[in-house]
């Protein structure tokens, strides 16, 4: 499989060279650009070869061919699931992860992660391709997620998150309700001793930064809106912990079963982001799940709308 990449060189670009734009505007690493190099007709200025030190001038036409990559997922199991794709093209799937699912084998789900039931969409376009998730939901978390579907993309989507171009809001249910309706929870993050999994804030953890709103308080349990600043393992179920509110039904940081959900009550709610290659504004909004929508229901909350 190859995707072929054609790129209108702008003002922004002039004079700068092949490798610039690659690094900067594609934000390919270096092994990335190598690759190109060396494939046929992997890099291109109006159809003709060119090396990464050809220098761009306004009006060109830069054509990029990326290969097939040497090794996809298919050391994993393919499995025949349906999957709730919202969006999809050549260079990006956007789907619906429901509570309950991987993303990636771990000890115990080696045949029913996100990424088996993917390795078999893809075979069945005859496509080898990687799965490489944009940023992680745990296991319980349900809601939207962006696949990239190479290397260029993937690269693309990392630049957008640092830049702040790549946003996630999520939607959660918290024990209680705090007392601040909005604030910024900016408390670093890090293991706790002897565990592999569980996270606490510690003063030598990495820096992690939540911001939330409280958009329908309740007296047991409150609807809050949070968004990422970082992305930290465990980082909003830890947060809200922190805050003394822990998320409903929350196995590790709060109480398990509360109010009747068996997991932290927790949705990837909205995501807004740009094409990786075109460039073109992308917003996704996801309707919150069964356990969820129950709760806001049986409190009278005003579930958001989708738009």
């Amino acid at each position: 499989m190859k995707r072929v990449i054609r790129y209108d060189i702008t003002e922004e670009f002039h004079g700068m060279l092949v490798k610039e734009v690659l690094h900067r505007h594609f934000g390919l690493s270096t092994r990335q650009v190598s690759r190109l190099k060396f494939q046929p007709d992997g890099i291109l200025v109006d159809g003709q070869h060119a090396t990464v030190r050809h220098i761009l001038q306004t009006g060109q036409v830069l054509t990029l061919c990326l290969e097939q990559e040497d090794c996809g997922s298919d050391h994993l199991e393919p499995v025949e699931e349906p999957l709730d794709i919202r969006y999809e093209d050549e260079d990006m799937l956007l789907l619906y992860k429901p509570a309950g699912i991987v993303v990636h084998p771990s000890h115990g789900h080696y045949k029913d992660s996100l990424a088996n039931l993917l390795v078999y969409h893809y075979g069945q376009q005859g496509k080898h391709l990687v799965v490489r998730p944009v940023g992680r939901l745990d296991k319980d978390t349900s809601g939207l997620i962006i696949i990239a579907k190479h290397g260029a993309s993937s690269a693309m989507f990392d630049r957008q998150r640092r830049d702040g171009h790549l946003g996630r809001t999520y939607l959660a249910l918290v024990e209680g309700c705090p007392a601040a309706l909005s604030g910024t929870i900016d408390a670093p993050l890090g293991r706790v001793e002897g565990s592999l999994i569980l996270r606490q804030v510690r003063s030598d953890g990495e820096t992690a930064r939540t911001d939330y709103e409280v958009i329908c308080p309740g007296t047991d349990y409150s609807l809050v809106r949070l968004k990422l600043h970082t992305g930290r393992t465990h980082q909003i179920r830890v947060h809200m912990a922190h805050l003394g509110h822990p998320l409903v039904g929350d196995p590790f940081y709060g109480t398990e079963g509360s109010h009747g959900i068996h997991r932290a009550a927790l949705h990837s709610w909205q995501i807004t982001c740009r094409q990786p290659i075109t460039g073109e504004a992308m917003h996704f909004v996801s309707e919150l799940p069964e356990d969820m929508r129950h709760l806001c229901e049986g409190a009278g909350f005003t579930i958001p709308t989708l738009k």
